[in-house]
């Protein structure tokens, strides 16, 4: 008797986990507007604007069921600009030339919470990524800004709805 009843009782007792990050009321929060970020800064690589935006949309709709609209009273708003594209030297190697060279993008974030304005805030967010100096940087900028994209999302995602 006790071999029937417990698999139906463990079947019962099932317990669903979505380790997402997200912690959403989504009884008050159910929309969010994210608007394109310009570059604003003295290096400019178009692509890189293209791909922030598009990846920034995305991982709050992959993540979340919030509704992206293109409206000014969403219940979330986040807007502002890529500030900074630098390339640093970072190594020097025995011979006197630079041996690694680091790349950082700065971004400038505006949050606006119109269900509770306490979580408000305007932050930069920035990432890096190094490479070897005797690469050109138009050889490998493109894998270096989609790592640096995705850290940066997801710093943003993190402050924004995951509340860390």
């Amino acid at each position: 008797m006790l071999l029937l009843v417990l698999p139906a009782i463990l079947l019962a007792c099932s317990v669903s986990y979505k380790f997402n990050g997200a912690s959403i009321n989504y009884d008050k929060v159910k929309t969010i507007s994210i608007a394109d970020f310009p570059i604003k800064s003295t290096y400019v690589y178009q692509p890189l604007a293209n791909k922030f935006n598009d990846d920034l949309k995305d991982i709050f709709t992959r993540q979340t069921r919030l509704q992206l609209v293109r409206s000014a009273n969403a219940d979330l708003q986040i807007e502002g600009e890529i500030t900074g594209i630098n390339v640093y030297n970072e190594a020097v190697a025995a011979d006197g030339y630079s041996s690694k060279a680091k790349v950082t993008i700065t971004v400038n974030v505006r949050y606006v919470n119109n269900t509770n304005h306490e979580e408000d805030f305007e932050q930069q967010f920035s990432a890096f990524q190094t490479y070897d100096s005797s690469l050109l940087l138009t050889d490998v900028q493109d894998d270096l800004i989609s790592k640096m994209i995705k850290d940066i999302t997801e710093q943003i995602f993190n402050s924004t709805v995951a509340n860390w």
